[in-house]
């Protein structure tokens, strides 16, 4: 299966210039294959490739961390502890993040739970106690 950058950018949700980006940036893991016209041909390996890159992005993990590994993943066997070490890494942070989510949520859980009182008893007007409200 050859997709052309426009039918890539329709499958992932990325747009061609991001595509286009993530190729100069190095975050491939192949090179991209050109047909003889120069224009970019995909198959489904690059197809899953992006899927990891855009999972990697989503929760946050810097391009020069994606294109580390992905030039370790080039490099091919006997890079496999620094790949996981990466790996290992963003986990942390990630745990992180989502930690400092749930506490977020925690506060408005909280909130909305001492506002729908209020509102249900006609208290509303006294929500404002200096307290962050």
């Amino acid at each position: 299966m050859d997709l052309t950058i426009g039918q890539v950018a329709a499958r992932t949700g990325l747009s061609v210039h991001t595509l286009r980006l993530y190729e100069r940036e190095g975050l491939l893991y192949t090179e991209v294959r050109r047909d003889a016209a120069g224009r970019r041909l995909y198959g489904q390996p690059d197809l899953d490739w992006l899927d990891v890159c855009t999972k990697f992005r989503a929760s946050g993990m810097p391009l020069s961390a994606i294109r580390r590994f992905a030039e370790l993943v080039r490099q091919g066997a006997g890079n496999e502890a620094e790949r996981l070490e990466l790996l290992r890494a963003h986990r942390d942070l990630v745990e992180g993040r989502i930690k400092e989510l749930h506490d977020c949520l925690v506060l408005i859980e909280g909130k909305v739970a001492t506002y729908e009182e209020h509102l249900s008893r006609g208290t509303a007007a006294a929500l404002w106690t200096g307290d962050g409200g």
